[in-house]
């Protein structure tokens, strides 16, 4: 009991005792760790809604329809040659084609159809 409160005494003027610093070194310590762990705490992720197939067969065919009409801009504009737009054209249609069928079966399985707002 002695020894413990002479180390709580300093016995020089103006220095720490031993019980001083070891609380300096923890403080100094458990500083460095929060300041850490501030930066490079895990960021919250946000979780998007899960799309089923359907939905997103809809957006590929909504995108698929945009990219012919810009198809169809760009040719008038004289940015196109005849062949480079029918092959293009082409293959959008085909891909488009795809799309609308893939989308009519899954509706047929499920029996559900996309409401169409006028």
């Amino acid at each position: 009991m002695i020894a413990l409160l002479q180390l709580q005494v300093p016995t020089e003027p103006g220095r720490l005792d031993v019980t001083g610093n070891s609380f300096l070194i923890f403080a100094t310590i458990l500083f460095t760790v929060a300041v850490f762990f501030y930066i490079f705490k895990p960021a919250a992720v946000e979780r998007a809604v899960e799309k089923t197939r359907l939905a997103y067969l809809y957006e590929c065919k909504d995108q698929t329809f945009e990219n012919l009409r810009d198809l169809n801009f760009e040719y008038k504009a004289g940015k196109l040659s005849d062949a480079d737009f029918s092959s293009l054209r082409d293959s959008m249609e085909q891909e488009a084609a795809n799309l609308l069928a893939e989308i009519e079966e899954l509706e047929r399985e499920t029996g559900s159809r996309k409401q169409v707002t006028a």
